[in-house]
């Protein structure tokens, strides 16, 4: 059973929602009905493949294990407390390095949907363990966290610290109530850019540059242009229905998921996109991989000025986000043109003086959007790996 694509998905979906609800109108707790219900629909999802069920339940003894270890480690004042936990980070990300750089030679390669996305939860958590952020952790809470089922397969990503919150949080039934019409309101939206604008943009993507042809160079040019436009739309409204869908599916459960979208194309620089684009993606990767490595390279004088830094940073921080999408040109290429492209947009914000005495003008905004989305579109003909191999009209 796919999830967000299936109508036996919905179906089970609508059961486990009309439970909550009667649960959360009785002012019940909702954790443990929601790590039930999770056990159940992973269950359904895995339904028609036994390997990747096996895979995905060792999974997730191998990352308890690991947090158990990490936590001990550190409650106890273990002998080289930090060199362990590195190995057991390092153990925890080897499950998804070995899955993405296996499917590069061969397609069915021993994995499950989700792995990309429970891993970045599991590695949160040794992270923020190993920061004194996080003490313990119940059994059944991490299991509850690694598992909940509206995110999955395509997140948002959550935190854990967040999650726990709302898992101690005691919802009236009018506080439920609010939760529940607004949560109501994101999984309409969600169907809406899935089902509507997804669809309409992904037959545009084939017939706009088909009806354009070839004939001449001017057309060809035109037909790859639309397609590109098209292809990232349609990106967009097929993320981001399974992104706002889940939303409105944990908040009936009680968590309040966070929001993954917000006006992406309206973004006036490279940065601001990455604020409005995947954003729990983006987030996560700000905290755990462009601070620390930041704040690495400040300690030890890696460069020579905190410009230079925060540039190789940024470079650093979207090549792991290309290759956490896949070991493939296409997503790597990715990751570094959006590096290089936020490390321009520091450089410039930084630097540049016409920056500083026209950023608040209309008009420098107006352009500085335009030229934001050209190089957006072309990022997503990058990811696409139209812009290696254009398509033929």
């Amino acid at each position: 059973m796919g999830f967000y694509t299936e109508p036996a998905f919905f179906i089970a979906t609508a059961v486990v929602a009309c439970i909550a609800v009667v649960l959360g109108v009785l002012e019940k707790p909702l954790h443990k009905y929601g790590l039930a219900a999770s056990v159940v629909m992973l269950a359904l999802l895995f339904s028609d493949s036994l390997p990747s069920l096996v895979f995905f339940l060792a999974y997730l003894v191998y990352s308890f294990a690991l947090e158990r270890f990490v936590e001990r480690l550190f409650r106890t004042d273990a002998p080289h407390a930090v060199e362990k936990y590195r190995i057991a980070l390092a153990l925890q990300i080897a499950p998804l390095a070995v899955y993405k750089v296996g499917v590069v030679f061969e397609p069915t390669f021993l994995g499950f949907v989700g792995i990309s996305y429970i891993t970045f939860k599991a590695v949160q958590v040794l992270i923020e363990i190993r920061d004194g952020l996080i003490g313990s952790i119940k059994p059944w809470r991490y299991l509850y966290f690694l598992v909940f089922f509206p995110t999955f397969t395509s997140g948002p990503i959550l935190r854990s610290r967040a999650f726990e919150k709302d898992l101690d949080r005691a919802l009236p039934r009018d506080g439920y109530l609010e939760l529940l019409y607004r949560g109501a309101g994101w999984f309409i939206l969600g169907a809406l850019y899935k089902f509507v604008g997804s669809a309409l943009t992904g037959w545009l993507m084939w017939f706009a540059p088909a009806a354009i042809g070839g004939a001449t160079p001017a057309a060809y040019a035109a037909a790859q242009v639309v397609y590109a436009l098209m292809y990232g739309l349609n990106l967009f409204f097929d993320f981001a229905g399974y992104s706002h869908m889940a939303v409105g599916v944990g908040f009936a459960l009680g968590v309040e998921v966070p929001r993954n979208f917000r006006a992406p194309f309206l973004s006036v620089d490279i940065k601001d996109f990455w604020n409005r684009w995947h954003i729990t993606l983006s987030y996560w990767l700000r905290d755990f991989v462009f601070m620390r490595f930041t704040s690495a390279a400040l300690a030890h004088e890696w460069f020579k000025s905190t410009v230079t830094t925060a540039c190789i940073a940024y470079i650093v921080n979207m090549l792991v986000m290309g290759f956490w999408h896949g070991i493939t040109v296409d997503y790597v290429l990715y990751g570094l043109y959006h590096g290089l492209l936020l490390a321009a947009c520091e450089l410039i914000q930084r630097k540049w003086g016409f920056y500083k005495k026209h950023k608040k003008d209309r008009w420098f905004r107006v352009c500085s959007w335009a030229v934001t989305m050209v190089a957006v579109f072309y990022g997503f003909a990058l990811f696409s790996g139209q812009a290696l191999c254009p398509i033929a009209v």
